[in-house]
């Protein structure tokens, strides 16, 4: 049957922000009917809001900010920034670069409104030795202070020893933080977390994956950034010649990034297009060339029905997606089935205080909440890899202004110790791990909640080195396009995934051609906005 009465269609596999993208896209321009299928019963992918009693939770905190043009304004068109004064000012001018010049925001709403951006400033900090520095680290007397004059000699040194004598090739990602940081200063805060997130060592990771979230960060840059965030305006947004490590302010939906992602599910329908939750792609029909038609099983019935489709768009992990294509090729299958994740689980506890000393004396508060955004925590001896404090995102995400909602994000694999610990536990055993750090008293826990993500970072070892065969395979079919995160094995942010949907889009509008550009999207030093900014 036709997935919407005989009409031309593109079958999505996902509803994330790649999948619907490609389908709001594909309603705009172009005469073709998308229609999504989600196993799970939300929208957003890992971009969805966990809503919890009236707190939301951002599944690893997501800035929007971008330094496509064409990101920027896609967001501002489904909310709109809210107009509110920042930190006391009272009026904000709100731009970005394309270029050499400003462009004017695309809508304004009142900060009454929910369905509204806001505008956030960024701070991060890295807890070490149970001292905060700021992150990205800052080479300000506080920083020198904590880590000591001896301390600070020897990564002064180091690093000048690692632009003398560079490693190269660079193969692993070891070789590409020392190139750029310098050995001291990779072990003292770089090693330790990045192990803790993967589960590898260093050295088994490839240079790749910093190619791809680093970039062009290094020691230089961070000082040249420091010089010139003297001379930015406030309340600018605009940033692009910032490294994304760098940025200073983001967008953020009021009500946590799902929000977005719900608007853009709802224009879908409005359009004429059809989003089907509980819904996952199980097969599919080709003769080796195109794609016919898929298999999808209702979750909740557990009813499988074939989809016609002349177009089939696929955000769902590489390993499943082969394995519905049946390749002939044994080789092609093991290496998909082989390609590695690292999984994710985040607690939700909500607490009526934190200890003071969790804050800077400057920024003192009543209930000892932190100022931050996230803090990375590099501490050995606990396995909690970074916290997030949800007021901190959007007040909005909390539903009680005198409580404290954080998420401590935890990196694991599924089985093991943690993945397989019961809720309740796993509770109790993350809030003794903020005892431990000092930040909380367990007698101020009120509430909490554990989600559990699958599959949340795609990874850089293993049997990553051998994706191009799998690549190879999938270019075989002519109306088979692979985007996203999952989709294609790559670490990508959420505007990287974004800008692979619009290629797809652009590659289907023009018969095929231009299919390539989906897969050079997040791998060069600029991403290639400037290409998409003149569409």
């Amino acid at each position: 049957m036709s997935a919407d009465g005989g009409k031309a269609t593109a079958v999505i596999a996902g509803a994330g922000p790649a999948g619907l993208t490609a389908a709001l896209e594909l309603l705009r321009r172009s005469d073709l009917i998308p229609v999504v299928f989600e196993a799970e019963a939300q929208v957003g992918g890992l971009s969805k809001t966990i809503n919890y009693r009236g707190n939301r939770m951002d599944l690893g905190g997501h800035r929007f900010f971008s330094k496509s043009d064409w990101v920027m304004r896609w967001w501002q068109d489904i909310l709109p920034l809210a107009v509110e004064p920042l930190e006391g000012d009272s009026a904000l001018r709100i731009t970005y670069q394309r270029r050499s010049r400003d462009l004017p925001v695309t809508a304004r709403a009142s900060s009454e409104s929910d369905c509204v951006m806001l505008i956030r400033r960024r701070l991060s900090r890295i807890l070490y030795r149970r001292r905060y520095f700021d992150y990205p680290l800052r080479l300000d007397a506080s920083t020198l202070h904590k880590l000591g004059a001896a301390e600070t000699l020897r990564i002064a040194l180091s690093y000048a020893r690692a632009r003398l004598d560079r490693r190269s090739p660079e193969r692993s990602l070891e070789d590409f933080l020392i190139n750029r940081f310098g050995e001291r200063l990779y072990r003292t805060f770089f090693r330790d977390y990045t192990e803790k997130v993967w589960g590898v060592r260093c050295q088994e990771i490839s240079a790749e994956w910093g190619a791809q979230r680093i970039k062009g960060l290094s020691v230089g840059k961070t000082l040249t950034h420091a010089l010139r965030r003297a001379f930015r305006p406030l309340t600018a947004i605009g940033q692009r010649r910032t490294e994304t490590s760098l940025i200073e302010r983001f967008l953020y939906p009021k009500l946590g990034p799902g929000q977005m992602w719900e608007q853009v599910a709802q224009r879908i329908a409005s359009r004429g297009g059809r989003v089907h939750l509980a819904h996952r792609v199980v097969g599919l029909e080709h003769d080796g060339a195109r794609v016919q038609a898929v298999a999808v099983r209702d979750e909740a019935s557990g009813s499988v029905r074939r989809v016609a489709c002349d177009q089939f768009i696929s955000t769902i992990p590489v390993g499943e997606l082969i394995e519905c294509l049946r390749p002939t090729d044994p080789d092609i299958g093991r290496v998909a089935s082989q390609l590695p994740y690292r999984d994710f689980m985040t607690a939700g506890l909500l607490l009526r205080k934190m200890r003071s000393s969790a804050r800077p004396s400057r920024m003192r508060a009543a209930n000892g909440m932190p100022p931050d955004n996230w803090i990375y925590i590099q501490e050995p001896d606990v396995r909690i890899g970074r916290l997030q404090i949800f007021n901190n995102w959007s007040p909005s995400m909390v539903a009680d202004a005198g409580t404290i909602w954080l998420g401590l994000e935890y990196f694991c694999a599924q089985g093991d110790d943690l993945w397989s610990m019961a809720d309740g536990q796993f509770l109790e055993f993350a809030a003794r791990e903020l005892e431990r750090l000092g930040l909380i008293e367990p007698c101020d826990v009120l509430d909490g909640t554990l989600v559990r993500v699958p599959k949340a970072y795609p990874a850089y070892f293993g049997a990553y080195d051998q994706l191009g065969k799998v690549r190879a395979y999938l270019d075989q079919f002519s109306n088979l396009y692979a985007i996203g995160r999952n989709g294609m094995h790559r670490y990508n942010n959420q505007d990287h995934s974004m800008l692979t949907a619009d290629a797809a889009v652009n590659s289907i509008i023009h018969d095929g051609r231009g299919k390539s550009v989906i897969w050079s999207i997040n791998t060069e030093r600029e991403y290639h906005e400037e290409v998409r900014a003149d569409r």
